[in-house]
Parts: C-alpha cells; sequence; structure tokens
C-alpha cells in the first residue's frame, strides 16, 4: 500500500488542469473546498495518485457542482455534499484489502442518474463497459449505459460543454430553477417517473418533488430488480 506522500507528491498533478477547464469551459462549475485531512484520507483509502483527475478532485476539493446544479460530482470529504468515501460505503478506518465491491460511484445527477468507475468485473455486477469505464444508471431507461472513456475524459468533456449536449433531452422550461433550488444532498422526484411512457412524453408536466438523493437512488434500482 503506498503511502499518502507517494500519492500526493507528484510530477504534474491533476488539479491545475481541472481549475483550467473549469475556467476556460462554457459548463458553470462550482469547486467546493474540502476538508485537507478527509481528503488526504479518502484518497489514502483509494489508492490513486493527485497526477490523475480523479486523485486530483479527491485531494483538492470537497465536489463540484456543474451546470446550476445539474450534476455533483464527489470530492475528498463531505459538507452539504456528501464526501466520496460516504457515497461508496468506506471503511472508517483505512483498509488495504477493502475496494468497492461493484465500483465507485464518482457523480450523480438531479433525476437521481448515477455515473460510476467500472470495478474488475463489471460483467459480475451487471454492468456493461470494461474496467476502469465510466458507466451511467440512467433513470429514463433504468439501465446501465457504458461512457466513452475513463474519469478524465468523462470530466473534462461535461466541463467543455458535453454536459447540456447529454442531457439536452430531458431538460425541461423551467429545470434551471428547480435544480439551483435545490440542497445539494437532493434530487428531483417525477410522476409519472421519467422511465415510463407518459414521463418522457412529457417531461414537463410532470409533478415533480426534491426528494433526499440516496431515497431516488433506492428506488430507481427497486424498480429496476422489480422490472426485471
Amino acid at each position: 500500500m503506498r503511502d499518502i506522500a507517494e500519492l500526493t507528491e507528484v510530477d504534474e498533478p491533476g488539479w491545475p488542469f481541472v481549475v483550467e477547464a473549469v475556467a476556460a469551459g462554457p459548463t458553470e462549475c462550482v469547486v467546493l473546498p474540502g476538508d485537507p485531512g478527509a481528503c488526504r484520507t479518502t484518497l489514502l483509502q483509494l489508492q490513486v495518485t493527485a497526477r490523475s483527475l480523479l486523485g486530483a478532485v479527491v485531494l483538492n476539493s470537497g465536489g463540484l457542482v456543474l451546470h446550476h446544479g445539474w450534476l455533483r460530482v464527489y470530492g475528498g470529504s463531505g459538507g452539504e455534499l456528501a464526501g466520496l468515501a460516504e457515497v461508496n460505503g468506506f471503511p472508517a478506518e483505512v483498509d488495504p484489502a477493502w475496494a468497492p465491491p461493484a465500483g465507485l460511484v464518482v457523480g450523480h445527477d438531479v433525476l437521481g442518474g448515477e455515473f460510476a468507475l467500472n470495478g474488475m468485473d463489471p460483467a459480475r455486477s451487471g454492468r456493461p463497459g470494461e474496467p476502469g469505464q465510466i458507466v451511467y444508471f440512467a433513470p429514463d431507461t433504468l439501465e446501465w449505459e457504458t461512457f466513452d472513456g475513463g474519469y478524465s475524459h468523462w470530466l473534462m468533456w461535461m466541463l467543455a460543454g458535453g454536459l447540456a449536449e447529454y442531457y439536452s433531452t430531458v431538460f425541461w422550461p423551467s429545470w434551471r430553477e428547480e435544480a439551483a433550488a435545490l440542497g445539494l444532498g437532493e434530487g428531483i422526484a417525477m410522476y409519472p417517473p421519467l422511465w415510463s411512457a407518459e414521463g418522457s412524453a412529457d417531461i414537463a408536466g410532470t409533478s415533480r418533488k426534491p426528494v433526499p438523493m440516496p431515497e431516488l437512488v433506492a428506488f430507481h434500482a427497486d424498480t429496476a430488480r422489480q422490472l426485471g
């Protein structure tokens, strides 16, 4: 197991690339401050270096909030936005033998859609794609979908304007105001749900309310299991 100095004291750290992409890109992004101690502990459990963009975000932030709150990317410590360790159930003490069983959840959108980094055996977890590839659990289909590339490609593409393109079919007229009004631990529940024919046909006409994000994610997962 590498110690924290090996993970943080690297040539060409990734954080300046993230900062530059946030400043230069068209996607509105708020960088949440992180607690240095918690960030370092999370990085130590992850065992990735600060040269990678995943390691850079974990070490240097409490998360990123993109596109008026539409997408939350988890960082190394929690606050109003949960930290990566909390979302993924990290052990209370650093454990070299532990790894997230299915892969690492790295972000959620306000609809309860989940971005995850595949583990070593995606098929065993019922996920498509290759190890280390980003996949997305889509609330409009209740299925996992592949995303080109890994974490760095995903994050940079979202910051460079890909987010607006990726979600263009699900935005409704008042989405910006509704997303901005949420707490960072909340998502938007729709009725009829987005995966139903009625919900997908008229998203603007659905009934919508804020709910805790874990509740929304669990509802989608339970519904997917029930529907097979």
